[in-house]
């Protein structure tokens, strides 16, 4: 058997809400999701993949745009190679879904079926098996299952599922022993937003290559698709490109000591506008990190910005408490309340309560937001 090339990718979440963002925005990064079609497709091209597996979430939900529909079936058939697709548990496969509606282009294979089914491409000498989610849940696929072996044939199985799950999970859980008893050469797997790299069951490859673009800050990071190359004496190679526009980054600046804002950008690194960044201020300050003026100086640097305080108070925040003065008397009932607090985040609440307590004694501006949205 020759080397055969794959284009493997999973969870784009096409028409995302992105709710974290303000309306005009959220638009924008719907539109340059699209554009994440398009360099798919260009990657396909330049790599000269034979096959392209897509192992499901395509979609965020089962309403989607009419251009994103459009789109999609544009860049599938310039991709000029069969394309397979597993729909997932956000983009499910019913009658009414927009796999249902959508006019695919006749290279596009999508499994309708909650059970696994195979193509044969024989001149590839493939076989490509695969499943749909039919609802947002779906129980073992893969149980029990072995792929039919055929001399000059390898077996592939695109599939969106979880690895290592729990039994009883709703989002097809697969074990590594019916990875290794399943007879595939390799399986392609979505679902799971981080890479998890190449792995092997028994003599079955497979891997998930995470979502090629994040979404928010618990898709931190780069992001990106995968090439899988299966070579003629049953290895396999697997290669990460970064086809992303834009990405999450979650940045943490001790301030203690320091003009927060010099801090921050002394940590920044020098390209940042295209991206989306949460930065969390720590250590000890003895006045609160003025958020409304942090935005002022560094909202042109980013794509979109979100600060969040949290900083602690100076010991010397409680040197008054119980002097025989209003600050004195103010400062010892909240130093108390601090002392009985029943957690850390009650006590935080209440230390920034005491800060902008003190500064509108002194008649200076308060900063109303200790998480800035």
């Amino acid at each position: 058997m020759s080397a055969l090339k794959i284009l493997h990718a999973a969870d784009l979440h096409l028409d995302s809400p992105f709710e974290a963002l303000s309306a005009n925005k959220a638009a924008l990064r719907r539109a340059e999701q699209r554009e994440l079609l398009s360099r798919l497709a260009e990657l396909a091209v330049k790599e000269k993949v034979q096959l392209v597996l897509l192992a499901g979430d395509l979609m965020d939900s089962d309403t989607s745009y009419y251009e994103t529909g459009e789109e999609l079936s544009r860049c599938l058939s310039g991709m000029s190679v069969p394309v397979f697709i597993a729909p997932g548990n956000h983009d499910y496969y019913t009658p009414k879904s927009p796999w249902a509606r959508l006019k695919l282009p006749g290279n596009v294979c999508v499994f309708r079926e909650n059970a696994i089914r195979g193509v044969n491409l024989p001149d590839l000498g493939v076989r490509v098996s695969g499943a749909a989610f039919t609802e947002k849940r779906s129980g073992p696929l893969l149980k029990g299952f072995a792929a039919q072996k055929t001399p000059g044939v390898r077996n592939l199985l695109v599939l969106h599922g979880e690895v290592g799950a729990q039994p009883d999970s709703p989002y097809n859980p697969i074990t590594e022993e019916e990875l290794a008893q399943s007879g595939f050469d390799y399986v392609a797997l979505g679902h799971i937003h981080r890479a998890g790299g190449l792995r092997r069951a028994g003599q079955t490859w497979y891997s998930w290559p995470g979502c090629p673009e994040g979404r928010g800050f618990d898709e931190t990071g780069e992001k990106t698709v995968s090439l899988v190359t299966l070579t003629d004496d049953g290895d396999c190679a697997l290669e990460t490109r970064c086809i992303a526009l834009r990405r999450y980054e979650d940045l943490t600046v001790d301030v203690t000591g320091q003009d927060p804002l010099l801090a921050i950008h002394t940590l920044l690194p020098d390209e940042t506008v295209r991206d989306v960044y949460r930065i969390t201020l720590t250590g000890e300050t003895e006045d609160s990190p003025d958020l409304n003026r942090l935005r002022m100086n560094l909202d042109e640097l980013f794509f979109a910005l979100r600060l969040r305080d949290e900083t602690r108070p100076l010991v010397s925040l409680w040197e008054k408490a119980g002097d025989d003065t209003l600050r004195g008397l103010f400062l010892k009932n909240l130093q108390k309340q601090v002392e009985q607090a029943p957690d850390e985040q009650a006590r935080r609440l209440i230390e920034q309560a005491a800060r902008w307590g003190l500064a509108a004694l002194d008649n200076r501006e308060e900063v109303v937001r200790h998480d800035d949205p």
